[in-house]
């Protein structure tokens, strides 16, 4: 493998080992008879796990190294697979998925720095190539070593940490990507003042693109099988698969549009298509299932990975355009700290509101929300556009 190719995966199996043991929890708790609300709280430590290594290790590979921070982050991450493979009870959970949490955060800034440093031009397409067919693959690997592998509590964590041991191999064999390094200093994520209204534009598209993400994983699952006509985890896991395949190539999609500029649609262009599409595409998920319509929910999951990719894609090429070289670091781990505030905190609300609402009304009102924000963004990257282009007059 080629170093991008292993930067990718990185960020790749981040995303897939957050979003595999989604279908196990119904095993955990019935094996432990763990309540919902407690679920809720242990997919929440891993969120505040990610915040917590972004906040407190947002430049170390600015000043570290690329090389060594990736190495600790799938060390841990290693670690806390190990965590869930001798697991015997809940407090086992909470500290793995921390755990997790925290090597993620590491790993992902680091992983995503290193990418702009190898292809600048290219790395948001490379981050949501791999993000999307992480997540997707993520989901359905849980769902199908749930129903048909043995031992389903164990097998889709050595399956991960056997991939997470092949990319340990390759990132201590490549090089390291940044320039001069001063020792490990922590430091909190910043953003320059000169980037800032860039940083807000991308923010915003990350916000709706991976808020949608989180509340799909949180309410699909429960929603798929009734939807699908099928019990079991395959078409929740289907399901994700069909929505991160769509995201992951929605950015390579968009480089081949004819278009005035030279490859594919412009960055902000692309950005405020991915909104207006992604708005759409949770509407038509909201009357889909409504209307308990299975072709409708196909169709909408993969308007939904089309507009969100689109979305990401756009957002993470704004902010590599704008990100100063010795500071990107700093600057993905800002980016990250709102995409996981994003996908985890209406998660985390979801999960206690779908006990009053059900899930079908819990997406209704959550689902509006993303709409709202996503069609704000919609307008505020169409307006950059028209400056950008009068201004070229």
């Amino acid at each position: 493998m080629n170093d991008i190719t292993i930067k990718a995966g990185v960020i790749g199996l981040c995303l897939a080992a957050s979003a595999t043991p989604s279908p196990l929890y119904k095993l955990y708790a019935s094996a432990w008879a763990i309540p919902t609300p407690t679920l809720t709280l242990i997919y929440a430590t891993y969120c505040l796990g990610v915040l917590a290594a972004l906040l407190l290790f947002g430049r170390i590979s600015d000043s570290w190294g690329r090389r060594p921070a990736i190495l600790a982050g799938l060390a841990g991450l290693l670690v806390s697979l190990a965590m869930f493979l001798a697991a015997s009870g809940v407090g086992w959970l909470f500290v793995a998925r921390g755990l997790q949490g925290v090597a993620t955060g590491v790993a992902i800034s680091a992983a995503g720095a290193a990418l702009l440093d190898l292809r600048p031009a290219a790395a948001g397409l490379l981050n949501t190539l791999a993000s999307g067919l992480g997540m997707g693959v993520g989901g359905l690997l849980g769902a199908v070593l749930v129903e048909y592998a043995p031992a389903p509590l164990l097998t889709p964590f050595a399956v991960l940490a056997v991939v997470d041991l092949l990319l340990l191999a390759g990132v201590w064999r490549r090089p390291e990507t940044a320039g001069a390094r001063a020792g490990f200093r922590m430091a909190a994520p910043g953003v320059p003042r000169e980037i800032l209204g860039s940083f807000v534009l991308s923010g915003l598209g990350v916000t709706s693109s991976w808020s949608i993400v989180g509340l799909y994983l949180a309410l699909v699952p429960a929603l798929a099988p009734a939807l699908m006509g099928s019990a079991g985890n395959l078409p929740g896991g289907l399901a994700i698969f069909v929505m991160g395949t769509a995201a992951a190539l929605a950015p390579v999609l968009a480089r081949h549009l004819p278009t005035s500029a030279a490859r594919g649609l412009p960055i902000s262009t692309q950005l405020s298509s991915g909104m207006l599409i992604l708005a759409a595409g949770v509407a038509l998920l909201a009357l889909s299932i409504s209307a308990g319509s299975a072709a409708g929910f196909i169709v909408s999951s993969v308007v939904i990975g089309l507009g969100g990719g689109l979305g990401l894609g756009g957002s993470l090429g704004l902010l590599g355009a704008a990100a100063p070289r010795d500071h990107r670091a700093r600057v993905m781990s800002a980016f990250y700290v709102v995409a996981y505030a994003a996908i985890s905190l209406p998660a985390i609300v979801a999960g206690f509101v779908v006990r009053a609402l059900g899930p079908v009304v819990t997406f209704r009102v959550f689902g509006a929300g993303i709409i709202a924000v996503s069609l704000a963004t919609f307008l505020l990257a169409r307006a950059r556009t028209r400056r950008a282009a009068e201004e070229k007059v």
